[in-house]
């Protein structure tokens, strides 16, 4: 017998709740074209979900859950710590991801709700201001909420920085998701767990830092001794013809060092004009250090004397 077609009314994913009253019956709900990732909530399994094309692999499947425990979820419930940095489209170690938990949260003294696969957190609610996301419509923790609870969780203080960066970022951005100054409230808002690595990542966040290795990048240019460089660095010929902007610089020795993502080496595209970029940089007289994932954060010494040479060859200039 043929598989009786879902009303459409019910989206890709419904509670069982909503689908009797949309007259499906529950053995239509066991039909294997659906999964149930949480008790009472069912998801069409042939979802062409754009996801993934969206964000990583392991932020999509995560974002994937929190959907459909929206499904299910009390309305005095929201999504908090790195379910909320997902939601955000903040970076995250891969680490955090990997069969991370949904993370939910609730004001003292309501229960905390109880579910396999999700983490609940009590907070109060000078600790916590609780928005709806824009683009899926969740009750979801502030960007500058997010910020101070990934404290918590995150132990290295170059992510907690980056997790900052990100949401204060204002380069190639329409606005920030936050200012520097609600993440300086949401720090001093009250004692929180991580409250020292907190005081002292927020000293150190920038608004023009593009992603989560340029972060670390950074951090370690600085921490080596070579001073703050400048952030995607506009660069023009003599001319005064844009030629691209330089992910970390050294403006003063002429002097960028480039971080190369994954996307920079599959995307034949991306890879063209980086190449085109970094011809004409070099044609303006820079120097272009390449960093590879390995170097950044497998070899960081070995990417350290590298730059050291790049900055003492042109210490003319």
């Amino acid at each position: 017998m043929a598989r009786k077609d879902l009303p459409d009314c019910l989206g890709d994913r419904f509670t069982t709740a909503d689908a009797i009253a949309a007259g499906v019956s529950r053995s239509r709900l066991r039909s294997g074209d659906l999964t149930h990732p949480f008790r009472g909530v069912h998801e069409r399994s042939d979802l062409d979900d754009p996801f993934e094309r969206m964000r990583g692999e392991f932020e999509a499947e995560h974002l994937r859950r929190a959907l459909a425990y929206a499904r299910c979820m009390g309305d005095h419930v929201f999504f908090s710590h790195v379910t909320a940095a997902v939601i955000w489209g903040v970076p995250l170690p891969l680490w955090v991801l990997v069969d991370a938990p949904i993370h939910v949260a609730v004001v003292a003294p309501a229960r905390l709700p109880r579910a396999k696969g999700v983490r609940g957190h009590q907070t109060t609610k000078r600790l916590a201001r609780v928005m709806t996301d824009p683009t899926f419509g969740l009750r979801v923790a502030s960007p500058a909420t997010t910020w101070a609870m990934s404290a918590s969780y995150l132990t290295n203080l170059a992510d907690v920085v980056a997790v900052g960066d990100a949401i204060v970022r204002t380069w190639r951005v329409d606005e920030p998701l936050a200012t520097l100054d609600q993440l300086a409230a949401a720090t001093t808002a009250g004692r929180r767990v991580g409250i020292n690595r907190l005081r002292i990542a927020l000293g150190s966040v920038r608004m023009r830092s593009a992603s989560r290795p340029e972060t670390h990048q950074r951090l370690l240019l600085i921490s080596a001794g070579f001073g703050e460089p400048e952030l995607n660095y506009e660069i023009y010929d003599e001319d005064g013809n844009y030629l691209g902007a330089a992910d970390t610089a050294y403006p003063e020795r002429l002097v960028s060092i480039e971080y190369e993502g994954d996307h920079h080496r599959t995307d034949p595209e991306q890879w063209a004009r980086d190449i085109r970029r970094y011809a004409a940089m070099r044609d303006a007289g820079w120097t272009i250090v390449n960093v590879t994932r390995d170097d950044l954060f497998g070899h960081p010494e070995r990417l350290v004397t590298t730059v050291r040479r790049a900055l003492a060859s042109r210490a003319d200039t």
